[in-house]
């Protein structure tokens, strides 16, 4: 095939001197073997997006190497001393499983030491949450992990922090693009200053331990704890260093470790995807708890920021959760003992996401507090916590597995939320009740929610050109009737426009502009489409309702929304 001129232009780039002959050796043998390959790794930079960079590992301006992350890391640099004139910069590095996260973290703290910038380096992996906690208990400027999280093996990625130990949030991310935008590979500092480099872990581990037992532990009776049958896989993650001692020292002794996937491994050889969102990550986890009758599975992704949660059903089947419905349990929990506390005025709040749960809105409507809704990511419920400082954070998630318990991490972190999780299936179990039916309550209390959604992955420079197109034709053609429903509503959050199609009626959207579509229709079901922003897919968000008055109608109920989210995706001909 024939390359294009302005990709050719970025390889000869890559063959001078300023790249170490490893990678030009690399890139040599692709021009000679694996043209497609060579354009996929430079048809384009890889995006620093809003909250960092993900992508394949290897040689090229589209890939994660030590150049791009070199590069990145100079800006950042650039852009602290810009931010802190006068102040001793100080940054927090961890890193997780993934192959060559060690490496890549070191060339990382490298290039901000030859910045005169100090860095903390946890010594072995960690959690991403266990980064944020770092940033702010170490009182540090920024923070940076080297993690994928779910992506398959042959990815990596770079997610910055700012000093609230949220992700990067306006105006400071779009500032920071820019400057790292500027930069050419010439001016990065790989040169590092070993005075500047000091090595963490055990101190951070305790500290963050004793914060998880604070924010998640309720008054349950060490009996309790005792009974609650539990098994625990970190899918080959960094979750291992921290969630079985944060149990042991909650008191929850009856714990099963997937021994298969408890040792940290880039590869995941156990499994086809380490994303605790697809069925088959949990699958040896799910044969286990058959095997020891546990009443609750957890599995966490590599970097320990998304929980996988398997409960039994009402015939004793072990049955995954959904990450909406873990949020409305943990929320409603929250809630609940907040309220016997005492510590509800009113002036408290619960966060969510545009694509999640609407039933969220219920349970804050039910305890007269507000859910905050923003876009998809946790960066924008750890920036409501900044924005809002006289309100009180409870706890909040999204969709895709994250849950947020109180304010000392501002990222999904399931590591506190397993202790939760433990907590809350505990007591129910102590009542003669269990997770599934305590969820069960919440939908004949609140109204029953159910979410579905659907990844379309397309790989590569054409797959992104395709996405692309697919959100153009949703904007041309806009849906007017989805199964038989008039759609009353469309939010464009890309115009910033939400437009009421039965008075025409327009109104503007107070959120940061993203690549989002969702549709209303006149009979509450909701349908949301939006490219992802860490993987080559677009993602489509299905959120049907129906009154449930009795926990004994749960299935006829269950059965009629799964028809309906049916027979809408054969309408928009997703299936």
């Amino acid at each position: 095939m024939e390359i294009e001129k302005t990709i050719l232009d970025k390889v000869n780039v890559w063959l001078s001197p300023v790249f170490d002959a490893e990678t030009q050796t690399a890139i040599k043998d692709m021009i000679a073997s694996s043209p497609k390959e060579l354009e996929d790794s430079f048809y384009k930079n890889l995006e620093f997006g809003t909250g960092g960079m993900r992508g394949i590992m290897g040689p090229g301006t589209n890939r994660i190497n030590k150049y791009t992350l070199g590069k990145a890391t100079q800006g950042l640099s650039d852009y602290l001393k810009e931010q802190f004139p006068g102040e001793e910069i100080k940054i927090a590095i961890a890193y997780d499983c993934r192959n060559n996260s060690d490496t890549l973290a070191k060339v990382v703290a490298d290039v901000f030491s030859a910045n005169g910038i100090k860095a903390y380096v946890f010594s072995e992996l960690r959690p991403t949450p266990e980064l944020s906690f770092a940033v702010k208990y170490l009182k540090c400027q920024a923070g940076i992990v080297l993690t994928a999280s779910h992506n398959p093996p042959e990815y990596n990625g770079y997610k910055v922090y700012w000093q609230d130990g949220g992700q990067l949030v306006p105006p400071h991310d779009k500032a920071v693009i820019k400057v790292i935008e500027a930069l050419e590979y010439d001016h990065v500092k790989f040169e590092a200053n070993d005075s500047l480099i000091e090595y963490i872990g055990a101190e951070i581990d305790a500290e963050f331990i004793k914060s998880s037992l604070i924010n998640a532990s309720f008054n349950t009776p060490s009996e309790a704890k005792e009974k609650l049958k539990v098994v625990y896989t970190p899918l080959h993650g960094t979750s291992v260093k921290l969630i079985p001692d944060l149990l042991e020292d909650a008191g929850y002794s009856n714990v099963n470790i997937v021994a298969e996937q408890a040792v940290p491994n880039g590869n995941f050889p156990t499994v086809k995807s380490p994303n605790p969102e697809e069925p088959e990550a949990l699958t040896m986890a799910i044969a286990l708890a058959d095997q020891t009758d546990a009443d609750i599975v957890i599995g966490t992704d590599p970097d320990a920021d998304r929980l996988g949660v398997a409960v039994r059903n009402g015939n004793g089947i072990m049955t995954l959760l959904n990450g909406n419905q873990t949020m409305v349990l943990m929320t409603e929990f929250l809630l609940n003992e907040w309220k016997k506390q005492g510590k509800i005025d009113g002036k408290q709040f619960i966060g969510s996401t545009i694509v999640s749960t609407p039933m969220m809105q219920e349970l804050a409507t039910a305890y007269g507090i507000e859910c905050k809704v923003g876009l998809t990511g946790f960066k924008w419920i750890a920036k409501m916590i900044v924005d809002f400082p006289e309100q009180e954070f409870i706890g909040g998630g999204e969709e895709s597995f994250g849950y947020m318990v109180g304010s000392a991490v501002r990222d999904k972190d399931a590591v506190t939320s397993a202790l939760l999780l433990c907590e809350i299936a505990a007591q129910a179990k102590a009542n003669a009740s269990s997770l599934y039916q305590e969820l069960l309550k919440l939908y004949v209390k609140y109204g029953f929610y159910k979410e579905h959604l659907i990844s379309l992955t397309k790989k590569g420079k054409d797959g992104a050109a395709e996405i692309k197109q697919m959100m153009i034709d949703l904007r041309e053609n806009p849906l007017k009737e989805i199964n038989g429903q008039r759609v009353v509503m469309v939010e464009d959050y890309q115009s910033s426009v939400a437009t009421n199609l039965l008075t025409e009626e327009k109104e503007e959207i107070d959120m940061p502009k993203s690549d989002v579509l969702i549709y209303y229709l006149e009979d509450g079901s909701k349908i949301c489409a939006r490219p992802s922003g860490t993987e080559p897919k677009i993602k489509f968000y299905f959120s049907v309702n129906e009154p449930l008055d009795d926990v004994a109608n749960f299935k006829t109920v269950e059965a009629a929304l799964d028809q309906k989210i049916k027979n809408i995706i054969a309408e928009m001909a997703l299936n």
